[in-house]
């Protein structure tokens, strides 16, 4: 297993709303929407496929709120969502805060997650910040320490779930694919574990340079993930390929 940070640890860490990228226009990010797309710096995960590694530390952003906030107060009439991604924007402290900004400003908002932060999600969708979450199922629950490079609380990933499908009406999981990590038995177990979604996202493993290890992974051919999201659609009402 990859060396990484351990989540039983995260209370020690001094996390803030720390933004280190903003696109500021999106028709792909929030399904049906324009969005503009704001990256939160700090992941608690190290898979080593990542697509955003230049995230996973936790330092200081590189973009300041107020900059963000009064853009978004120039575009009402052009922008009709925000994104909130990462890195994994749930470990920021005053992410509650900031989704009520933006809530205020009167943008429909997507959260991106890995799910291992219960509490804050819980909360989160408590207060009904969020119209759309997209969470990441990085494999079967046995797999996820070595898939995400860390000892990850299962527990925290399994009541994600079930939190994401009761408590929110539009949202997908979706899995990241690669032949050295997940076969299809691994694809039968994701099912169980999402049994009856509503969106099921199979994303395509896009090689890139910069990666967090110097492991090689091979993408699925469009043949194979294709009979792969056959045999998934019989247990979940969407099942989509990107």
């Amino acid at each position: 297993m990859a060396k990484g940070l351990n989540l039983n640890k995260g209370k020690n860490l001094k996390l803030i709303m720390n933004i280190s990228g903003f696109q500021k226009f999106s028709l792909i990010d929030y399904p049906g929407k324009i969005s503009a797309v704001i990256f939160t710096q700090g992941c608690n995960f190290r898979c080593p496929y990542c697509h955003n590694p230049e995230l996973w530390k936790f330092k200081k952003g590189l973009i300041n709120e107020k900059e963000v906030l009064g853009f978004l107060e120039t575009r009402k009439n052009q922008l009709e969502a925000v994104v909130i991604t990462g890195g994994e924007p749930t470990l920021q402290i005053d992410l509650v805060d900031f989704l009520k900004k933006i809530k205020k400003i009167g943008f429909l908002i997507k959260l991106d997650t890995n799910g291992s932060n219960f509490i804050k999600l819980k909360e989160i969708l408590d207060l009904g910040l969020v119209d759309y979450v997209a969470m990441d199922i990085k494999g079967p629950i046995e797999k996820y320490d070595d898939i995400c490079g860390v000892k990850v609380n299962k527990n925290n990933i399994l009541k994600s779930i079930a939190l994401i499908k009761e408590r929110i009406f539009n949202y997908e999981f979706r899995t990241t694919t690669t032949k050295e990590q997940l076969n299809n038995v691994d694809f039968e177990q994701i099912k169980k574990l999402i049994v009856g979604s509503k969106r099921y996202i199979l994303q395509k493993y896009i090689y890139r340079k910069n990666k967090l290890t110097n492991d090689i992974f091979t993408s699925f051919t469009d043949e194979e993930i294709n009979k792969i999201r056959i045999k998934l659609e019989d247990s979940l009402q969407e099942v989509m390929i990107r």
